[in-house]
């Protein structure tokens, strides 16, 4: 691929996403910190907080993750009430959210 091409597919995308606000916080997370993801049958994934994405055209939220399966740094997106806290050295999906509120329901608050 050629520079002018990759800088004007940079520019197109830039243009279909203009109605997209990114944030690297969220309900006391910043961008690198482990979550977990209600729903998501993967053994031994690990999932980490990239971003929240509001839509200003529907409103609609999601937040972003990055990870996966060990080795993996896939970007999937879910919507809010889907993302916990990570609790402890290896929080799995199923341990992490028993009797737990998501992160859009009972944001963490920064201490201090």
């Amino acid at each position: 691929m050629n520079r002018s091409t990759s800088a004007g597919a940079r520019r197109a995308a830039r243009a279909a996403s203009g109605h997209l606000e990114r944030s690297g916080t969220w309900n006391g997370l910043r961008a690198g910190d482990p979550v977990v993801v209600r729903g998501v049958a993967m053994r031994g994934a690990t999932w980490e907080f990239r971003a929240h994405v509001v839509n200003t055209k529907n409103g609609t939220e999601s937040v972003e993750v990055v990870g996966g399966r060990p080795g993996d740094r896939t970007i999937r997106s879910f919507g809010p009430e889907r993302i916990y806290a990570a609790k402890g050295r290896r929080p799995s999906p199923t341990t992490a959210v028993a009797g737990q509120l998501s992160l859009a329901d009972a944001p963490q608050l920064p201490l201090g």
